[in-house]
Protein backbone atom coordinates (compact mmCIF):
# COMPACT_ATOMS: atom_id res chain seq x y z
CA UNK A 1 0.00 0.00 0.00
CA UNK A 2 2.03 2.83 -1.09
CA UNK A 3 1.54 6.41 -0.92
CA UNK A 4 -1.85 7.75 -3.31
CA UNK A 5 1.12 9.71 -5.57
CA UNK A 6 3.00 6.28 -6.00
CA UNK A 7 -0.06 3.88 -6.36
CA UNK A 8 -1.60 6.28 -8.93
CA UNK A 9 1.62 5.98 -11.16
CA UNK A 10 1.95 2.19 -10.58
CA UNK A 11 -2.02 2.11 -11.70
CA UNK A 12 -1.34 4.32 -14.96
CA UNK A 13 1.83 2.03 -15.84
CA UNK A 14 0.32 -1.07 -15.27
CA UNK A 15 3.59 -2.21 -13.12
CA UNK A 16 5.13 -2.19 -9.45
CA UNK A 17 7.85 0.26 -9.01
CA UNK A 18 10.48 0.44 -6.36
CA UNK A 19 13.54 2.47 -5.64
CA UNK A 20 16.81 1.59 -6.92
CA UNK A 21 19.63 1.33 -4.81
CA UNK A 22 21.74 4.26 -6.78
CA UNK A 23 19.63 7.47 -7.17
CA UNK A 24 21.80 7.05 -11.24
CA UNK A 25 19.36 4.79 -11.76
CA UNK A 26 16.37 6.85 -11.47
CA UNK A 27 13.81 7.75 -8.93
CA UNK A 28 11.63 4.68 -9.24
CA UNK A 29 12.16 1.29 -11.80
CA UNK A 30 10.28 -1.90 -12.69
CA UNK A 31 11.75 -5.39 -13.94
CA UNK A 32 8.03 -6.18 -15.30
CA UNK A 33 9.02 -6.29 -19.34
CA UNK A 34 11.58 -9.33 -18.11
CA UNK A 35 8.42 -11.25 -15.99
CA UNK A 36 6.26 -10.57 -18.70
CA UNK A 37 8.39 -11.81 -21.38
CA UNK A 38 7.98 -15.03 -21.82
CA UNK A 39 4.13 -14.47 -21.34
CA UNK A 40 3.86 -12.37 -24.03
CA UNK A 41 6.73 -14.36 -25.97
CA UNK A 42 8.70 -10.69 -27.11
CA UNK A 43 12.32 -9.63 -26.29
CA UNK A 44 12.33 -8.25 -22.83
CA UNK A 45 13.42 -4.75 -24.45
CA UNK A 46 10.99 -4.60 -26.69
CA UNK A 47 8.26 -5.04 -24.01
CA UNK A 48 10.38 -2.00 -21.81
CA UNK A 49 10.08 0.60 -25.03
CA UNK A 50 6.56 -0.04 -24.47
CA UNK A 51 6.87 0.56 -20.98
CA UNK A 52 9.07 3.99 -21.60
CA UNK A 53 6.76 5.20 -24.07
CA UNK A 54 3.46 4.52 -21.85
CA UNK A 55 5.86 6.66 -18.74
CA UNK A 56 6.97 9.44 -20.82
CA UNK A 57 3.50 10.53 -22.07
CA UNK A 58 2.16 10.61 -17.81
CA UNK A 59 2.45 14.00 -16.40
CA UNK A 60 4.48 12.86 -13.69
CA UNK A 61 7.53 11.25 -15.42
CA UNK A 62 10.32 13.44 -16.41
CA UNK A 63 12.00 10.58 -18.37
CA UNK A 64 12.36 7.36 -18.70
CA UNK A 65 15.07 4.82 -20.17
CA UNK A 66 15.77 1.18 -20.76
CA UNK A 67 18.79 -0.36 -18.91
CA UNK A 68 20.37 -3.76 -19.20
CA UNK A 69 17.72 -6.40 -20.66
CA UNK A 70 14.93 -5.05 -20.09
CA UNK A 71 14.82 -2.94 -16.95
CA UNK A 72 12.82 0.64 -17.33
CA UNK A 73 13.99 3.29 -15.12
CA UNK A 74 12.05 6.39 -14.40
CA UNK A 75 13.06 9.90 -13.15
CA UNK A 76 9.67 12.05 -12.03
CA UNK A 77 8.88 15.41 -12.60
CA UNK A 78 8.58 18.36 -10.22
CA UNK A 79 4.59 17.76 -10.77
CA UNK A 80 4.76 14.06 -8.99
CA UNK A 81 6.80 15.67 -6.01
CA UNK A 82 4.10 18.45 -5.67
CA UNK A 83 1.55 15.23 -5.46
CA UNK A 84 3.33 13.70 -2.82
CA UNK A 85 4.05 16.19 -1.09
CA UNK A 86 0.90 17.51 -1.50
CA UNK A 87 -1.26 14.27 -0.11
CA UNK A 88 1.14 14.11 3.12
CA UNK A 89 0.50 17.87 4.18
CA UNK A 90 -3.15 17.21 3.82
CA UNK A 91 -3.50 13.63 5.34
CA UNK A 92 -1.75 15.15 8.67
CA UNK A 93 -1.21 12.66 11.61
CA UNK A 94 -3.46 10.64 9.43
CA UNK A 95 -1.37 10.20 6.51
CA UNK A 96 -0.57 6.09 5.91
CA UNK A 97 -4.28 5.24 8.48
CA UNK A 98 -6.99 3.63 7.59
CA UNK A 99 -6.10 1.15 5.42
CA UNK A 100 -8.23 -2.30 6.96
CA UNK A 101 -10.13 -4.07 4.41
CA UNK A 102 -12.53 -5.20 6.71
CA UNK A 103 -12.56 -3.65 10.22
CA UNK A 104 -12.65 -6.32 12.87
CA UNK A 105 -12.80 -6.33 17.10
CA UNK A 106 -9.45 -7.08 18.16
CA UNK A 107 -8.36 -8.01 21.52
CA UNK A 108 -4.61 -8.25 22.19
CA UNK A 109 -3.54 -9.96 25.58
CA UNK A 110 -0.20 -9.31 26.49
CA UNK A 111 2.72 -9.22 29.53
CA UNK A 112 0.13 -11.59 31.89
CA UNK A 113 2.94 -12.53 33.69
CA UNK A 114 2.20 -14.15 37.60
CA UNK A 115 1.52 -11.66 39.87
CA UNK A 116 4.58 -13.00 42.00
CA UNK A 117 6.80 -10.38 41.78
CA UNK A 118 7.61 -7.08 39.95
CA UNK A 119 7.04 -6.46 36.07
CA UNK A 120 10.89 -7.37 34.25
CA UNK A 121 12.69 -6.08 31.88
CA UNK A 122 11.79 -9.66 30.09
CA UNK A 123 8.04 -9.42 30.48
CA UNK A 124 8.33 -5.60 29.62
CA UNK A 125 9.18 -7.46 25.86
CA UNK A 126 5.94 -8.77 25.62
CA UNK A 127 4.31 -5.75 26.36
CA UNK A 128 6.71 -3.37 24.03
CA UNK A 129 5.65 -6.16 21.25
CA UNK A 130 2.05 -6.46 21.84
CA UNK A 131 1.33 -2.37 23.02
CA UNK A 132 2.36 -2.36 19.39
CA UNK A 133 1.29 -4.67 17.52
CA UNK A 134 -1.85 -3.20 18.99
CA UNK A 135 -1.38 0.54 18.26
CA UNK A 136 -0.59 -0.35 14.58
CA UNK A 137 -3.70 -2.23 14.52
CA UNK A 138 -5.99 0.47 15.62
CA UNK A 139 -4.12 3.05 13.08
CA UNK A 140 -5.18 0.23 10.79
CA UNK A 141 -8.79 1.37 11.44
CA UNK A 142 -9.59 -1.69 13.50
CA UNK A 143 -11.36 -1.65 16.98
CA UNK A 144 -8.64 -2.85 19.58
CA UNK A 145 -8.97 -3.76 23.34
CA UNK A 146 -6.05 -4.85 25.44
CA UNK A 147 -5.81 -7.28 28.22
CA UNK A 148 -3.50 -8.62 30.69
CA UNK A 149 -4.66 -11.90 32.50
CA UNK A 150 -3.83 -12.60 36.06
CA UNK A 151 -2.71 -16.06 36.52
CA UNK A 152 -3.33 -15.75 40.51
CA UNK A 153 -3.92 -19.31 41.02
CA UNK A 154 -1.70 -22.67 41.38
CA UNK A 155 1.49 -23.96 42.43
CA UNK A 156 3.55 -20.75 41.67
CA UNK A 157 1.17 -18.31 44.25
CA UNK A 158 1.08 -20.66 46.50
CA UNK A 159 5.06 -20.45 46.33
CA UNK A 160 4.92 -16.53 46.72
CA UNK A 161 2.52 -16.44 49.63
CA UNK A 162 4.64 -18.85 51.33
CA UNK A 163 7.42 -16.83 50.42
CA UNK A 164 6.18 -13.43 52.02
CA UNK A 165 5.13 -15.44 55.20
CA UNK A 166 8.50 -16.59 55.38
CA UNK A 167 10.01 -13.51 55.62
CA UNK A 168 7.30 -12.53 58.48
CA UNK A 169 8.66 -14.82 60.30
CA UNK A 170 11.88 -13.56 59.67
CA UNK A 171 13.04 -17.12 57.47
CA UNK A 172 14.04 -17.51 54.95
CA UNK A 173 11.71 -18.44 51.75
CA UNK A 174 11.41 -22.02 50.69
CA UNK A 175 12.79 -24.01 48.21
CA UNK A 176 11.75 -22.65 44.99
CA UNK A 177 10.38 -19.72 46.34
CA UNK A 178 10.96 -15.97 45.76
CA UNK A 179 13.44 -13.95 46.98
CA UNK A 180 14.91 -10.49 46.08
CA UNK A 181 13.49 -6.76 48.30
CA UNK A 182 10.14 -6.62 46.99
CA UNK A 183 9.35 -10.11 49.24
CA UNK A 184 10.84 -8.17 51.97
CA UNK A 185 9.08 -5.44 51.30
CA UNK A 186 5.67 -7.14 51.24
CA UNK A 187 6.29 -9.23 54.14
CA UNK A 188 6.17 -5.55 55.95
CA UNK A 189 2.52 -4.78 54.73
CA UNK A 190 0.59 -7.36 56.15
CA UNK A 191 -2.28 -9.33 54.60
CA UNK A 192 -2.05 -11.28 51.38
CA UNK A 193 0.77 -9.84 49.23
CA UNK A 194 -1.71 -10.80 45.49
CA UNK A 195 -3.04 -7.24 45.95
CA UNK A 196 -0.56 -4.84 46.46
CA UNK A 197 1.51 -6.80 43.85
CA UNK A 198 -1.35 -6.13 41.40
CA UNK A 199 -1.29 -2.58 42.14
CA UNK A 200 2.54 -2.01 41.75
CA UNK A 201 2.05 -4.20 38.24
CA UNK A 202 -0.63 -2.00 36.75
CA UNK A 203 1.39 1.39 37.65
CA UNK A 204 4.20 0.13 36.27
CA UNK A 205 2.35 -0.56 32.98
CA UNK A 206 0.55 2.61 33.31
CA UNK A 207 4.19 4.18 33.66
CA UNK A 208 5.60 1.66 30.22
CA UNK A 209 2.26 3.74 28.38
CA UNK A 210 0.53 0.36 27.95
CA UNK A 211 -3.06 0.84 29.35
CA UNK A 212 -5.02 -2.16 29.90
CA UNK A 213 -8.92 -2.15 29.18
CA UNK A 214 -9.98 -5.16 31.32
CA UNK A 215 -7.50 -7.40 33.83
CA UNK A 216 -9.56 -11.01 33.80
CA UNK A 217 -8.50 -13.70 36.75
CA UNK A 218 -7.67 -16.87 36.25
CA UNK A 219 -9.23 -18.27 39.17
CA UNK A 220 -12.88 -17.03 38.42
CA UNK A 221 -12.44 -18.45 34.87
CA UNK A 222 -11.43 -21.69 35.48
CA UNK A 223 -14.53 -22.29 37.85
CA UNK A 224 -16.11 -22.31 34.25
CA UNK A 225 -14.71 -25.55 33.39
CA UNK A 226 -17.44 -27.91 34.38
CA UNK A 227 -19.95 -26.39 32.37
CA UNK A 228 -17.69 -26.91 29.54
CA UNK A 229 -17.03 -29.96 29.71
CA UNK A 230 -19.54 -31.83 28.26
CA UNK A 231 -18.77 -29.99 25.12
CA UNK A 232 -15.41 -30.94 25.02
CA UNK A 233 -13.72 -34.60 23.57
CA UNK A 234 -12.49 -36.13 26.89
CA UNK A 235 -11.40 -38.63 28.86
CA UNK A 236 -10.34 -40.40 31.90
CA UNK A 237 -6.77 -41.77 32.46
CA UNK A 238 -5.12 -42.47 35.84
CA UNK A 239 -8.13 -40.66 37.70
CA UNK A 240 -7.44 -37.55 35.75
CA UNK A 241 -9.67 -35.84 33.03
CA UNK A 242 -7.92 -35.06 29.85
CA UNK A 243 -8.97 -33.37 26.35
CA UNK A 244 -8.28 -35.26 22.93
CA UNK A 245 -6.78 -31.98 22.16
CA UNK A 246 -4.37 -34.20 19.40
CA UNK A 247 -7.32 -34.92 17.38
CA UNK A 248 -7.61 -31.42 16.32
CA UNK A 249 -4.25 -30.05 16.08
CA UNK A 250 -2.83 -30.04 18.76
CA UNK A 251 0.98 -31.75 19.44
CA UNK A 252 -0.47 -33.59 22.40
CA UNK A 253 -3.61 -34.94 24.48
CA UNK A 254 -3.90 -32.31 27.40
CA UNK A 255 -4.62 -32.81 31.25
CA UNK A 256 -7.37 -30.28 32.54
CA UNK A 257 -8.76 -31.80 35.99
CA UNK A 258 -5.65 -33.16 38.45
CA UNK A 259 -6.56 -36.80 39.87
CA UNK A 260 -8.19 -36.63 43.05
CA UNK A 261 -4.57 -37.74 44.63
CA UNK A 262 -2.92 -34.49 43.19
CA UNK A 263 -5.73 -32.58 44.47
CA UNK A 264 -8.67 -32.79 41.44
CA UNK A 265 -8.67 -29.41 40.90
CA UNK A 266 -8.43 -27.78 37.03
CA UNK A 267 -4.85 -27.06 35.24
CA UNK A 268 -4.23 -24.15 33.91
CA UNK A 269 -5.26 -25.48 30.22
CA UNK A 270 -8.63 -25.92 31.46
CA UNK A 271 -8.40 -22.35 32.56
CA UNK A 272 -7.18 -21.45 29.16
CA UNK A 273 -10.38 -23.39 27.40
CA UNK A 274 -12.54 -21.28 29.39
CA UNK A 275 -10.63 -17.68 28.57
CA UNK A 276 -10.48 -18.47 25.06
CA UNK A 277 -14.48 -19.23 25.07
CA UNK A 278 -14.70 -16.34 27.38
CA UNK A 279 -13.08 -13.52 24.84
CA UNK A 280 -14.63 -14.87 21.70
CA UNK A 281 -17.78 -14.97 23.30
CA UNK A 282 -17.38 -11.03 24.04
CA UNK A 283 -17.80 -10.54 20.62
CA UNK A 284 -14.08 -10.38 19.75
CA UNK A 285 -13.66 -11.02 15.85
CA UNK A 286 -9.58 -12.05 16.45
CA UNK A 287 -8.02 -13.23 19.86
CA UNK A 288 -4.54 -12.47 19.52
CA UNK A 289 -1.97 -13.47 22.51
CA UNK A 290 1.59 -12.54 23.31
CA UNK A 291 3.51 -15.22 24.50
CA UNK A 292 7.34 -15.72 25.28
CA UNK A 293 9.54 -18.49 23.48
CA UNK A 294 8.64 -20.74 26.29
CA UNK A 295 5.45 -21.13 25.00
CA UNK A 296 5.77 -21.85 21.56
CA UNK A 297 4.26 -25.49 22.28
CA UNK A 298 1.34 -23.17 22.94
CA UNK A 299 0.65 -21.78 19.37
CA UNK A 300 -1.12 -24.84 18.59
CA UNK A 301 -2.36 -25.56 21.64
CA UNK A 302 -5.32 -22.61 21.45
CA UNK A 303 -6.07 -23.59 17.61
CA UNK A 304 -7.10 -26.87 19.21
CA UNK A 305 -9.24 -24.99 21.92
CA UNK A 306 -10.65 -23.18 18.74
CA UNK A 307 -11.72 -26.10 16.90
CA UNK A 308 -12.68 -28.45 19.75
CA UNK A 309 -15.19 -25.50 20.90
CA UNK A 310 -16.47 -25.29 17.23
CA UNK A 311 -14.88 -21.90 16.69
CA UNK A 312 -13.11 -20.61 13.48
CA UNK A 313 -8.97 -21.17 14.52
CA UNK A 314 -8.29 -18.37 12.37
CA UNK A 315 -9.97 -15.85 15.11
CA UNK A 316 -7.01 -17.16 17.23
CA UNK A 317 -3.40 -15.42 16.95
CA UNK A 318 -0.49 -16.52 18.77
CA UNK A 319 2.55 -14.15 18.60
CA UNK A 320 5.96 -15.16 20.14
CA UNK A 321 8.84 -13.13 21.08
CA UNK A 322 12.63 -14.62 22.15
CA UNK A 323 14.28 -13.27 25.22
CA UNK A 324 16.11 -10.24 26.36
CA UNK A 325 19.73 -9.83 27.07
CA UNK A 326 20.74 -6.57 29.04
CA UNK A 327 24.78 -5.58 28.36
CA UNK A 328 25.98 -3.25 31.00
CA UNK A 329 29.94 -2.12 31.01
CA UNK A 330 30.33 -4.78 28.26
CA UNK A 331 28.96 -7.43 29.95
CA UNK A 332 25.96 -9.99 29.84
CA UNK A 333 24.01 -9.52 33.09
CA UNK A 334 22.52 -12.99 34.78
CA UNK A 335 19.05 -12.76 35.70
CA UNK A 336 16.93 -15.17 37.65
CA UNK A 337 13.44 -13.63 39.13
CA UNK A 338 13.69 -16.89 42.25
CA UNK A 339 17.05 -15.91 42.71
CA UNK A 340 15.92 -12.08 43.01
CA UNK A 341 18.36 -10.72 41.29
CA UNK A 342 16.44 -9.48 38.04
CA UNK A 343 16.11 -6.55 36.45
CA UNK A 344 13.31 -4.76 37.02
CA UNK A 345 11.04 -2.69 34.27
CA UNK A 346 10.96 0.36 36.44
CA UNK A 347 14.89 0.04 37.48
CA UNK A 348 15.36 0.32 33.72
CA UNK A 349 13.10 2.80 33.25
CA UNK A 350 14.91 4.83 36.35
CA UNK A 351 18.18 4.11 33.86
CA UNK A 352 16.91 4.97 30.37
CA UNK A 353 13.90 6.69 30.48
CA UNK A 354 10.66 5.20 28.99
CA UNK A 355 11.45 6.18 25.40
CA UNK A 356 14.31 4.25 25.21
CA UNK A 357 12.96 1.76 26.98
CA UNK A 358 10.08 1.25 24.27
CA UNK A 359 12.19 1.87 21.74
CA UNK A 360 14.88 -0.79 22.59
CA UNK A 361 12.46 -3.17 23.38
CA UNK A 362 10.41 -3.17 20.43
CA UNK A 363 13.79 -2.71 17.70
CA UNK A 364 13.85 -6.48 16.71
CA UNK A 365 12.18 -8.69 15.19
CA UNK A 366 10.20 -10.84 17.68
CA UNK A 367 11.73 -14.04 16.40
CA UNK A 368 15.55 -12.31 17.22
CA UNK A 369 16.75 -12.30 20.92
CA UNK A 370 17.79 -8.68 22.33
CA UNK A 371 20.94 -7.26 23.00
CA UNK A 372 20.48 -4.46 25.31
CA UNK A 373 23.47 -1.52 25.76
CA UNK A 374 22.22 -0.72 28.60
CA UNK A 375 24.82 2.23 28.64
CA UNK A 376 23.98 3.41 24.95
CA UNK A 377 20.25 3.56 26.17
CA UNK A 378 20.67 6.15 28.63
CA UNK A 379 23.32 8.03 26.47
CA UNK A 380 21.64 11.36 25.69
CA UNK A 381 23.52 11.62 22.36
CA UNK A 382 23.26 10.85 18.27
CA UNK A 383 24.87 7.56 18.87
CA UNK A 384 21.74 6.51 20.69
CA UNK A 385 18.61 5.82 18.02
CA UNK A 386 16.01 6.88 20.06
CA UNK A 387 17.34 10.18 20.55
CA UNK A 388 18.69 10.98 16.86
CA UNK A 389 15.40 10.29 15.45
CA UNK A 390 14.03 12.34 18.24
CA UNK A 391 16.61 15.27 17.43
CA UNK A 392 15.17 14.90 13.87
CA UNK A 393 11.92 15.72 15.48
CA UNK A 394 12.93 18.31 17.38
CA UNK A 395 14.94 20.29 15.04
CA UNK A 396 12.08 20.24 12.69
CA UNK A 397 9.99 21.79 15.46
CA UNK A 398 12.27 24.50 16.05
CA UNK A 399 12.47 25.27 12.82
CA UNK A 400 8.66 25.38 12.62
CA UNK A 401 8.63 27.69 15.79
CA UNK A 402 11.55 30.46 14.35
CA UNK A 403 9.32 30.33 10.87
CA UNK A 404 6.28 31.25 13.14
CA UNK A 405 3.59 32.03 10.84
CA UNK A 406 5.48 31.68 7.25
CA UNK A 407 3.87 30.03 4.14
CA UNK A 408 3.81 26.61 3.54
CA UNK A 409 3.36 24.77 0.63
CA UNK A 410 4.07 21.41 -1.31
CA UNK A 411 5.01 23.63 -4.58
CA UNK A 412 8.27 23.10 -5.52
CA UNK A 413 11.14 25.16 -7.48
CA UNK A 414 11.70 24.24 -10.91
CA UNK A 415 14.53 22.09 -9.65
CA UNK A 416 14.90 19.95 -6.97
CA UNK A 417 17.84 18.69 -5.31
CA UNK A 418 18.51 15.21 -4.71
CA UNK A 419 18.39 15.61 -1.20
CA UNK A 420 14.94 16.91 -1.28
CA UNK A 421 13.64 13.71 -3.78
CA UNK A 422 15.36 11.50 -1.39
CA UNK A 423 13.15 12.77 1.46
CA UNK A 424 9.75 13.19 -0.43
CA UNK A 425 10.36 9.26 -1.67
CA UNK A 426 10.94 8.61 1.89
CA UNK A 427 7.71 9.83 3.56
CA UNK A 428 6.21 8.38 0.16
CA UNK A 429 6.98 5.04 1.83
CA UNK A 430 5.25 5.41 5.25
CA UNK A 431 1.85 3.81 3.96
CA UNK A 432 3.35 0.69 2.92
CA UNK A 433 6.22 0.32 6.26
CA UNK A 434 3.08 0.80 8.31
CA UNK A 435 0.85 -1.73 6.35
CA UNK A 436 3.47 -4.51 6.39
CA UNK A 437 4.27 -4.06 9.84
CA UNK A 438 0.43 -4.43 10.68
CA UNK A 439 0.50 -7.38 8.19
CA UNK A 440 3.08 -9.38 9.79
CA UNK A 441 2.77 -8.31 13.54
CA UNK A 442 6.33 -6.67 13.03
CA UNK A 443 6.47 -3.28 14.69
CA UNK A 444 10.80 -3.33 14.65
CA UNK A 445 9.93 -2.01 11.25
CA UNK A 446 9.15 1.40 12.37
CA UNK A 447 11.81 2.38 14.13
CA UNK A 448 14.21 0.96 11.44
CA UNK A 449 11.64 3.75 8.98
CA UNK A 450 12.13 6.55 11.44
CA UNK A 451 16.15 5.98 11.41
CA UNK A 452 16.36 6.28 7.73
CA UNK A 453 13.83 9.13 7.32
CA UNK A 454 15.65 10.58 10.02
CA UNK A 455 19.12 10.19 8.03
CA UNK A 456 17.41 11.60 4.99
CA UNK A 457 16.03 14.49 7.15
CA UNK A 458 19.65 15.33 8.38
CA UNK A 459 20.71 15.30 4.79
CA UNK A 460 19.17 17.75 3.78
CA UNK A 461 19.26 20.22 6.38
CA UNK A 462 22.91 20.11 6.34
CA UNK A 463 22.96 20.90 2.64
CA UNK A 464 20.04 23.33 1.67
CA UNK A 465 18.73 26.44 4.31
CA UNK A 466 15.48 26.10 4.97
CA UNK A 467 14.36 30.06 6.56
CA UNK A 468 14.97 32.66 4.25
CA UNK A 469 16.09 30.46 1.40
CA UNK A 470 14.14 31.17 -2.14
CA UNK A 471 12.58 27.66 -1.44
CA UNK A 472 11.31 28.71 1.73
CA UNK A 473 7.38 27.80 1.55
CA UNK A 474 8.23 24.52 0.03
CA UNK A 475 11.60 23.59 2.24
CA UNK A 476 8.86 24.51 4.98
CA UNK A 477 6.54 21.74 3.93
CA UNK A 478 9.13 19.05 3.37
CA UNK A 479 9.98 19.98 7.18
CA UNK A 480 6.38 19.89 8.43
CA UNK A 481 5.38 16.68 6.58
CA UNK A 482 8.62 14.86 7.91
CA UNK A 483 7.71 16.13 11.82
CA UNK A 484 4.16 14.48 11.12
CA UNK A 485 5.81 11.27 9.48
CA UNK A 486 8.48 11.16 12.36
CA UNK A 487 6.58 11.17 15.23
CA UNK A 488 3.77 9.08 14.00
CA UNK A 489 6.35 6.65 13.33
CA UNK A 490 7.51 7.13 17.23
CA UNK A 491 3.87 6.97 18.84
CA UNK A 492 2.85 3.42 16.90
CA UNK A 493 5.79 2.31 18.91
CA UNK A 494 4.79 3.97 22.15
CA UNK A 495 7.72 6.74 22.26
CA UNK A 496 7.20 10.59 22.39
CA UNK A 497 8.53 12.97 19.66
CA UNK A 498 9.84 16.13 21.60
CA UNK A 499 9.89 19.39 20.54
CA UNK A 500 12.83 20.41 22.20
CA UNK A 501 15.56 18.76 23.52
Amino acid sequence: MPAEALARLERELGVELERPASSDHGDYATNAALQLAPERKQPPREIAQELVAQAEALEGVERAEIAGPGFVNLWLSPVWYRDALSEILDAGDRYGAGFADKVERVQVEMVSANPTGRITVASARNGAYGDSVARLLEYAGHDVAREYYYNDAGAQMDKFRESVEARRRGEEPPEGGYFGDYVTELAKAGGDPVAPMLERIEATLERFRIHFDSWPLQSELEQRITELLPRLPTYEQEGAVWVRSSEFGDDKDQVIIRSAEKGGLPTYRAADIAYLQDKLDRGFDRAIYVLGADHHGTRNWYGAVARMLDYDPDRVEVLIYQLVHLIERGVQKKLSKRRGDVVFLDDFIDAVGVDAARWYLVSRGPDQTIDIDVDLAAEKSQKNPVYYVQYAHARIAGIRRNAEDAEVSAEPPAELAVEERDLIKRLAEFPAVVAEATERRSPHALPTYAIRLADDFHRFYHEHRVLESEAQAFRLGLATATQAVIARSLDLVGVEAPDRM
